[in-house]
């Protein structure tokens, strides 16, 4: 049987063992796996994400141990030092000699360093793998009486603000140092540089552009860095991201020929200079070019894997398009970002409210795509890319500003050799096949079937896309217990007047239900007014937060928010919580939606907390739920000299008219009393904005993963109006949106979108305004504070404690320690890091 050794394991050589394997099953070949790292193949693309969990095996790529193959012989910490090409044979870090008939150089690349005066001092480090990773993670550890520690990267590209996505989550106050005039230069352009680096500083990073680091000293226990501009930084660690270069000292200590600027040199069938030996991935130069990207990379696995079992194949031009999310937002680019085509032309619409740059490169006749950089929103980056040589179905003005706000490019557009996911090169000729001829009616049966959506995932929302094109009913049901959407069991619940789980799943579902159903039917119950939502067998539908009517922290403790109408606070109530905070150790937080969070309670302490709290004349405000969580808002007319309006007070009517309402997401909402803006209110899910003729209504904001600004609904009403309008879209919102939909992709997933919106909610298209009138009048009707329910029935306080055999007793597992002047979680096992 012939040997293959692959020297390396990283995520281009596993995409070489699986694409011999797939087509060698009977086992041709014995492959010998040389992995310099002490782990199987992991998702280094994923590697920020590491820092969420601390743990590898999330990263770990499936299959990647080949336990359970037996031609495939995986040899961890095994670095592969040298090669006699006469013998055929590659020798080990631990003298271990393996003869090969093929052999397969996967060595990846390493860290780039600049040669700056300092660079090897402890407290420098690269960022690549786990370990480094691990290493940053413990030099970042916090010391007592320091204060908030800081650190810079060198390098401003993607690698870049990756690591400093890592650092900011580690708890550390990053510097970004980018030689070019602008971040990620590579992949955006000034415009979008621009608008990049103006959302990352937002983000508590601080960029500086257009500047090298000309050394690194040693200042007592901390590192001096020195920037070409005369800046000075102090910080506690240092982390170059500066680049990569391909790992080819191993070719080049066997005689292989390397590319001038370095890379194994191969020929397009990824052959090197010796006909036995290949080279893939980051340390490869195909025709004397180097990709640091992995689809470039899965390429070169696929071809060399076809040669082996005996087919042929040659490297492609390649897909080099990149999509990231960087600390929350959105950057992409792809095909010719930067105009380099002869008498290319830019269209570029630069959105500095909303936060978004959008650049369409197309031929000098305007009709052909070429590119394009799009940052702050890539909703339409798969179409686009898919769209790159190819002819505009649209004036390119069109697509980046579509009327009404839309999609002006949809999959229809698309020809079938198009290339969807750019990862695995399938095309959507390829998916619709899969649809049409393989039954594939799901996406994770396009996943299996095509391998599309199985690398970085980016393409995922366009096969739903084509399932949906090709006349595939996408399922709605809420999970395998219930057939029907969130919106028909609200129908049901509402025409039956069924009041229970038990009730509903035995009539119109199946089996005993599960964490999915049981809280959604549970918020439609407490929409419809089924009594409290811990009474009876409502509070065995309840998840974690909603059961105690507060927040879980990470160290197994619960945070207290009692509700503050807009805002807004006498100080004897602002004395009642300090005095609460102080006499049960709390820690205190000013929250963004302006009120005061207090963390740390234990669960037994949550009644006696609150006891207090309830009495001084406050509520619960719902942080824990799928609900109204706050009405924010500026000083407005009362104080402000600006201010055309009171928003302080129509911030106060509604959060007291909605509190308690039960959606399938939370809700968010604020008052701007005049254009000015101050309360961020087109940031919510229904915002208002004062005018000098009465109010603007703004409706589907949102803020989290997927950044959103608010569209206008209606202008210059009156309060009256403005409040019945909101009353509708409330009730419309939780009558029919799905199971934790934001308001945001509920509008944007609505036929028809915001116009029908209006047509319903203010034209009354549908004939249903009277009834979402007077479902919401019987919400404020029947409104009761959740804690005072509580507290007034002994059943209910019962359930308040850590132990049930031992009432009162603390949980050993929870302690605190001292962090400026406040106590702050210990996590046990965990080292402590300053956040």
């Amino acid at each position: 049987m012939p040997t293959l050794v692959v020297a390396g394991h990283g995520m281009v050589a596993h995409r070489l063992v699986e694409a011999v394997r797939a087509e060698d099953p009977s086992g041709t070949w014995h492959i010998v796996v040389l992995s310099e790292e002490p782990r199987p193949a992991y998702d280094r693309v994923a590697l920020t994400s590491y820092v969420d969990t601390w743990d590898p095996a999330s990263l770990a790529l499936p299959g990647s141990d080949y336990a359970d193959d037996s031609f495939v012989d995986l040899r961890l910490g095994e670095l592969a030092v040298s090669v006699d090409r006469a013998a055929k044979t590659v020798t080990t870090a631990s003298g271990a000699v393996v003869a090969y008939d093929a052999l397969v150089l996967a060595t990846g690349s390493r860290p780039f360093v600049p040669p700056v005066p300092g660079h090897d001092l402890p407290g420098c480090f690269v960022y690549r793998t786990i370990e480094d990773l691990d290493a940053i993670r413990a030099a970042a550890i916090d010391k007592p009486g320091r204060g908030r520690r800081s650190a810079v990267v060198i390098g401003g590209g993607l690698l870049g603000l990756e690591a400093a996505k890592a650092l900011r989550d580690m708890g550390l106050s990053p510097h970004v140092v980018e030689m070019a005039p602008r971040l990620m230069p590579l992949q955006v352009d000034e415009g979008g540089g621009s608008l990049l680096r103006r959302l990352i500083t937002n983000l508590d990073v601080t960029v500086h552009t257009g500047t090298s680091t000309d050394a690194i000293e040693a200042d007592g226990s901390r590192l001096l860095a020195k920037l070409g501009n005369g800046t000075e930084l102090d910080v506690d660690l240092v982390v170059f991201s500066a680049g990569v270069r391909p790992r080819d000292d191993l070719a080049r200590r066997s005689g292989l020929d390397v590319g001038p600027r370095g890379g194994v040199l191969t020929d397009l069938s990824c052959r090197t200079s010796d006909p036995a030996i290949y080279a893939i991935g980051e340390c490869a130069a195909v025709d004397g070019r180097v990709y640091g990207i992995v689809a470039p990379g899965y390429a070169m696995a696929e071809i060399v894997a076809a040669q082996l079992t005996g087919g042929a194949g040659e490297f492609p031009e390649p897909d080099t398009s990149t999509k990231l999310k960087l600390m929350g937002v959105d950057v992409a680019s792809f095909g010719d970002a930067h105009a380099a085509t002869e008498g290319a032309l830019e269209v570029a619409v630069n959105d500095a409210v909303a936060g978004t740059y959008k650049k369409l490169v197309v031929t000098d006749d305007g009709k052909t795509l070429l590119g394009g950089v799009l940052v702050g929103d890539a909703t339409e980056y798969n179409t686009l890319r898919a769209l790159v040589g190819r002819p505009l179905p649209a004036e390119p003005g069109a697509i980046l500003a579509p009327a009404g706000g839309g999609a002006a490019v949809g999959v229809d557009a698309l020809p079938d050799t198009a290339q969807i996911c750019s990862c695995n090169a399938v095309s959507k000729g390829a998916i619709t096949n899969a649809i049409h001829e393989e039954g594939c009616d799901t996406v994770p049966k396009l996943k299996a079937c095509t391998r599309a959506g199985t690398a970085c995932g980016s393409c995922v929302p366009l096969l739903s896309k084509l399932l949906s094109a090709a006349g595939v009913e996408q399922s709605k049901a809420v999970c395998e217990h219930f057939p029907q959407s969130r919106a028909e069991l609200f129908e049901i619940v509402q025409a039956t007047r069924i009041t229970t789980f038990s009730e509903l799943i035995s009539r119109y579902g199946s089996g005993s239900g599960c964490a999915i159903c049981k809280p959604a039917v549970a918020s439609i119950l407490a929409t419809l007014g089924n009594g409290h939502v811990l009474g009876g067998e409502q509070m065995t539908l309840q998840d974690t937060n909603d059961r105690y009517l507060a927040n879980l922290q990470r160290n197994g403790t619960y945070s207290v928010v009692p509700r503050i109408p807009g805002g807004e606070i006498t100080p004897d109530k602002l004395i009642v919580i300090g005095e609460v905070a102080r006499d049960f150790g709390l820690y205190t937080k000013i929250t963004g939606g302006q009120r005061i969070d207090l963390f740390g309670a234990t669960v037994d302490q949550l009644p006696l907390i609150w006891r207090r709290l309830v009495d001084a004349g406050f509520e619960s405000g719902h942080a824990y739920g799928k609900a109204l969580r706050t009405v924010k808002s500026c000083v407005g007319s009362t104080w402000c000299r600006y201010g055309v309006q009171d928003s302080v007070g129509l911030a106060i009517e509604l959060e007291l008219r909605y509190r308690g309402l039960r959606s399938p997401h939370k809700l968010k909402s604020a008052v701007s009393g005049c254009a000015r803006e101050c309360a961020e209110a087109r940031s919510k899910d229904f915002g208002i904005i004062a005018t000098e003729n009465g109010w603007n209504l703004y409706v589907g904001g949102n803020g989290g993963t997927a950044p959103r600004h608010a569209d206008l609904l209606v202008s210059d009403v009156d309060t009256e109006t403005l409040i019945r309008t909101i009353d509708r879209f409330l009730m419309f919102y939780v009558r029919t949106a799905d199971r934790l939909q934001r308001t945001a992709p509920w509008i944007e997933e609505m036929e028809g979108g915001l116009d029908h919106l209006r047509a319903v909610i203010v034209d009354d298209s549908l004939g249903i305004c009277e009834d979402l009138d007077a479902a919401m009048a019987k919400h404020v009707d029947n409104y009761a504070d959740e804690w005072k329910g509580v507290l007034e029935d002994p059943e209910k306080l019962a359930r308040f404690t850590s132990f049930v055999n031992a009432p009162g007793t603390p949980d050993p597992a929870i302690s605190f320690r001292s962090e400026r002047e406040q106590k702050v979680p210990v996590m046990l096992g965990v080292p402590e890091v300053r956040r």
